[in-house]
């Protein structure tokens, strides 16, 4: 009897198997752009005497492509809005935090270098929360992480402490934040995921022109140890943001319970299991780094060497203008509110132009062709900072603003999708976690380096960094042909 119903239990859950696939292609479900669960689940409960066998048939996640996903769309937004873009809001506090600690520019400016490299740096570890809690409770992680560390700087004694504080413990959480934000987004949107990402990208801007803003007014009605305290209660937001992003759950469709007397069979096999344990913790590390630093890549494809290398070099110089651009202007007799206010005009050009930029490089004539735009906008981007050359007016740091507006748009848009030209999409994700990492490293070190000078002369010595990007830009047209040649 026992055998017979083992016998009828697999037959069962062979058709609860062979049910839920015809179920799914009767409903055009894509196989390809959504994640499959497990073709059945086994639910067992030992009883005295015998045991309860509860058949429950997984079916798949679907994109929605619209419906909740526009709030989790949203929430992406605001999540990038207060992560990507609160280190430019550090520069508004320069001067305080220098007369405070009677620290040097360079020794301030490791205050949002610290942040930023964290931001990038912390990737590998916020795959593994997300593999573990879930991207939802990885954001909200987050957002606590960087609330505290925000709060805890408004404490601080030492410029040592504040970059524990606001460095490292504030970008930690702006990585878990932002890092699983857009990775959910991917799972809401498939078909318009080219315009969900480039909606998403305003998320930065809008910081860059509401952050900057809402620093100066705050610095001046509380100082820069209240400032502190209440961005770190604004940083709290992303705990909301994350609540919104709801994970998708599969379709269960659940079978009859089934009774199988008899005790349940002996776990033969339980040290052997143990033992497995054991052998697979160095197989385990080994795929680990192959799944998140993709070293391989680094080593045997040519053109994502050459792109990591120009990308790293580039951001050396990159974000020195986010952090200068205030205290320059200051330094320059230029009001408080006057210099703020040029870092929200970059914004307001980043929110204007990202949008129709993701819909224009996404029609079909720009297909094999964004690598060449992307080089072309680095060089203007590159050579823009000559304008500080010219003088420190208004007019000018305008002029300068909305040209290196423009083509930071430019950049930020294609970035990520000409890796994805460079390598295989199996591979973006390590590729993507190895670039992070290396760009920590020039995000770090940049901003400080730039400060060894007279803050008079940084923006126009930025110019040199035009090496970079013309490097960049020369190297990926050249391999371009290769590329083509090989497909």
């Amino acid at each position: 009897m026992t055998q017979r119903n083992g016998i009828s239990g697999t037959s069962d859950r062979i058709l609860h198997s062979e049910a839920s696939k015809i179920f799914q292609q009767a409903n055009g479900i894509d196989h390809e752009k959504i994640q499959e669960a497990d073709d059945c689940e086994l639910e067992e409960r030992g009883q005295e005497g015998g045991r309860r066998v509860s058949v429950a048939v997984t079916g798949a996640v679907e994109a929605p492509d619209g419906g909740w996903g526009w709030m989790v769309l949203v929430a992406t937004i605001l999540v990038l809005a207060l992560t990507l873009a609160f280190p430019s809001c550090v520069g508004i506090f320069y001067t305080d935090l220098q007369n405070e600690f009677h620290a040097t520019n360079s020794e301030t400016s490791w205050v949002p270098s610290i942040m930023t490299s964290a931001l990038h740096a912390g990737g590998p570890f916020c795959s593994m929360l997300v593999e573990k809690l879930g991207c939802r409770a990885t954001i909200m992680l987050g957002g606590v992480l960087s609330g505290l560390g925000m709060a805890a700087s408004s404490f601080t004694q030492s410029i040592t402490e504040l970059y524990i504080t606001a460095g490292v413990i504030t970008g930690l959480g702006f990585c878990f934040s932002f890092q699983p934000a857009v990775t959910i987004l991917g799972h809401y949107f498939v078909r318009r995921r080219v315009f969900a990402n480039a909606m998403s990208s305003t998320g930065t801007a809008l910081g860059l022109c509401t952050l900057p803003v809402l620093g100066n007014y705050l610095h001046i009605e509380y100082g820069w140890r209240g400032s502190f305290l209440i961005l770190g209660a604004v940083l709290l937001n992303c705990c909301v943001c994350g609540a919104v992003m709801r994970p998708l759950q599969p379709k269960r469709h659940r079978g009859q319970p089934l009774m199988n007397h008899g005790p349940p069979p002996p776990d033969e096999n339980s040290d052997s299991k143990k033992k497995g344990r054991v052998r697979t913790i160095w197989s385990s590390m080994l795929a680990f780094l192959s799944k998140h630093m993709a070293f391989n890549q680094f080593c045997n494809n040519l053109r994502y060497r050459v792109y990591s290398i120009g990308i790293t070099w580039m951001m050396l110089g990159f974000v020195v203008p986010l952090v200068y651009l205030v205290p320059y202007a200051t330094a320059n007799d230029m009001e408080p509110s006057q210099a703020a206010y040029l870092l929200s005009i970059l914004g307001i050009v980043n929110i204007v132009v990202r949008p129709p930029f993701g819909v224009v490089f996404n029609m079909p004539w720009f297909k094999g062709r964004h690598v060449y735009v992307f080089s072309a906008a680095l060089l203007v981007n590159g050579l823009s900072n000559s304008i500080c050359c010219i003088g420190p007016s208004f007019h000018v740091l305008l002029a300068y603003v909305v040209i290196y507006g423009l083509s930071m748009s430019v950049v930020g848009s294609l970035m990520f999708t000409v890796l994805m030209d460079v390598v295989e999409m199996s591979c973006f994700p390590s590729a993507l976690g190895l670039l992070a990492v290396m760009e920590s490293v020039t995000l770090l070190i940049g901003p400080p380096l730039a400060g060894k000078g007279n803050i008079d002369i940084i923006m126009s010595e930025r110019c040199e960094e035009n090496v970079g990007h013309t490097f960049l830009s020369h190297e990926t047209i050249t391999i371009k042909p290769v590329k083509t040649l090989e497909v």
